[in-house]
């Protein structure tokens, strides 16, 4: 049975206009899941528009909705220390009461046009792939130890050094929450394929998706690891005037394989929006009249 959630960019809103979604989508059993995104400046309309950022925002609607999952579709590792990473995390495990899905990928690609920018204006260093790559692989790494282990350790790595590392309170669910791991390279597949409960990718080119999840299968086998073990998530675009066509989306999805479904929002968000997409765009594939 596929498993449908939202997401809801925070961007060019207002932080009532979150809530006020994710309220609605916490009392209908049919939305599961909510996510935000993770960037630091408007990546659409106006550029100097506000935006909030992802893991505080996170915190204050866990705090706030009692049934949702909640994460982050995905958490960029090049804008926060991993071992930082995983104490926020853990925290919001906590006041969610267990509910985080904990989303993380390399980061904004350098191909998109705004990628540096939001780098240069908080100070932040835009590495090269091979480095972000490589300190994405020890991040989870670091990530999971922190989560799991139960005295202070130190890694020595290429790209993550710590001395003396731990996290507590450990987040509530055990082992850890599970790991959403978002991208499309064949590197970043291969991360997930060792790391990753869940995978995400963008929609948009659903054979270039199926594609991707057949590598992310290989990957699996050659390091040992069942791919079923791996839940296949995809992200949609949601038009209110076109109702039909993202049906047409998820049903051919779904039958790709994808049963993990987010549903972007755009904003402004219509009133009783989550009302509406669990009428009109999901009841019909949990066979509900």
């Amino acid at each position: 049975m596929p498993r449908f959630g939202i997401m809801t960019a925070p961007m060019q809103v207002d932080y009532h206009d979150v809530l006020r979604v994710w309220r609605e989508a916490d009392a209908i059993e049919e939305i599961e899941h909510a996510w935000l995104f993770d960037h630091l400046l408007p990546i659409g309309g106006d550029l100097n528009g506000p935006i909030f950022e992802g893991w505080t925002l996170l915190s204050a609607l866990a705090a706030q909705t009692e049934r949702l999952r909640v994460g982050l579709l995905v958490t960029s590792n090049r804008f926060r220390p991993p071992a930082m990473l995983a104490k926020i995390a853990a925290t919001v495990d906590v006041v969610s009461d267990g509910r985080l899905d904990f989303g993380i990928g390399v980061g904004s690609r350098p191909s998109h046009p705004l990628a540096r920018r939001e780098y240069e204006a908080h100070g932040l260093p835009f590495h090269e792939v091979g480095h972000a790559v490589g300190s994405f692989a020890e991040a989870c790494t670091v990530i999971r130890r922190l989560w799991t282990e139960t005295s202070p350790f130190d890694f020595h790595g290429e790209y993550v050094d710590l001395i003396g590392a731990f996290c507590n309170p450990k987040p509530v669910q055990r082992p850890h929450p599970p790991i959403v791991i978002g991208g499309r390279t064949a590197p970043v597949l291969r991360i997930a394929a060792e790391h990753a409960e869940v995978w995400n990718i963008p929609g948009g080119d659903l054979d270039d998706a199926v594609r991707r999840s057949a590598l992310l299968d290989r990957y699996c086998a050659e390091i040992g690891r069942d791919p079923a073990s791996i839940t296949r998530s995809i992200h949609l675009s949601v038009s209110y005037d076109q109702p039909d066509v993202v049906r047409d989306a998820i049903g051919a999805a779904i039958g790709a394989g994808f049963e993990h479904v987010v549903l972007g929002l755009p904003s402004p968000y219509p009133a009783k929006v989550a009302q509406w997409v669990a009428d009109e765009l999901i009841s019909p594939f949990l066979g509900n009249p």
